[in-house]
């Protein structure tokens, strides 16, 4: 810019003295030359015509190479950038990608050895071999009952409480490999378990159990009946899938003592206990706390181990948790 004002004011002086009449070389202006010219030539047509040819040289030409050289520069710049930008993320994806691969690849690796030769199977064979053996468990396996009519001894948070073991009892049967077929007694439509089940296990309405409002006395011979609670004298020697073992929904969290054994005697039904006093024994703990009443989860997974294994101390093993205040007698 400084070189053409020097150029420009140097032209003036030349032009302006030599009064050299210099004709337009740009067609382009010829239209404004006609109207500026023509002012500035009243003063005669030289200095009005060199004058405006002085002018001509300001122009500055929008399409200068230089600028353009210096846009393109920088969108090359720009895209390079992008480029280097997006080639980072892709880099990282790509090792996420990898890592979540050999993540699976290591559990399949680690599942493999525990499992040994065992064969795989898609979440769909899975369960449809559940369901299997669910309605085979209908037919010829051992069956279980849960009495839910004993809810109104229990408050809101309780029967909240209840229905969550049921959710996991039905789950622990859905993965046992010699699955109860279940019964849930008593149980009225739009009770407030009926409803704390549906809001709290999802699929509740599609179990594979037998949901009812009738009374299991109702439902079975009493001969086949064993009402299992923690308070009777009877020791449970065997799962006979020949009876119905009925446990009492119950979740007492204010300790109403001998309610389902009561109970069971009123209806003079047979009754039975988990061997928990003959393999185990009270553990010194510091808030001298023992107590063999399991919740129905808990039962149910003695029963289903022992079923399997046709071994107490496994079936207690899964049962009685350290908080219960007992151990094994081998572990004194």
């Amino acid at each position: 810019m400084a070189q053409h004002l020097t150029s420009f004011f140097s032209m003036l002086s030349q032009q302006f003295g030599q009064k050299k009449n210099t004709p337009m070389t740009n067609p382009e202006k010829k239209a404004e030359k006609s109207i500026c010219g023509d002012h500035l030539d009243q003063y005669g047509d030289g200095p009005g015509e060199e004058l405006w040819n002085a002018f001509e040289l300001l122009e500055i030409d929008g399409n200068d190479e230089r600028s353009s050289e210096q846009v393109t520069g920088n969108e090359n710049w720009c895209s390079r950038n992008v480029l280097r930008k997006q080639r980072h993320w892709e880099k990282i994806v790509s090792a996420k990608k990898d890592k979540r691969k050999c993540e699976r690849e290591r559990r399949k690796a680690k599942h493999a050895e525990q499992k040994g030769t065992a064969p795989q199977f898609s979440k769909r064979d899975l369960k449809a071999i559940a369901k299997d053996r669910l309605l085979e468990a209908k037919a010829t396996g051992p069956q279980l009952c849960i009495d839910m009519s004993l809810t109104g001894h229990m408050t809101q948070k309780e029967i909240s409480r209840l229905a969550a073991q049921i959710r996991r009892l039905y789950g622990s049967n859905k993965k046992a490999q010699k699955p109860f077929w279940l019964h849930l007694t008593g149980i009225v439509k739009n009770s407030p378990i009926y409803e704390a089940c549906l809001r709290m296990n999802d699929g509740f309405a599609n179990y594979l159990m037998d949901v009812t409002a009738e009374s299991y006395l109702d439902l079975f011979p009493l001969d086949m009946i064993v009402y299992l609670t923690p308070d009777s004298d009877n020791v449970l020697e065997e799962v006979d899938p020949q009876k119905v073992h009925i446990l009492g929904g119950l979740v007492d969290e204010s300790i109403q003592k001998k309610l389902t054994f009561q109970i069971a005697q009123e209806r003079h039904l047979q009754t039975a206990r988990l061997p928990i006093q003959e393999y185990m024994v009270k553990n010194i703990n510091a808030k001298n706390y023992h107590s063999t009443t399991l919740a129905i989860n808990q039962v149910f997974d003695a029963l289903s181990t022992f079923y399997d294994t046709k071994s107490w101390e496994e079936a207690l093993k899964a049962a009685v948790s350290p908080g219960k205040g007992y151990i094994f007698k081998d572990t004194q």
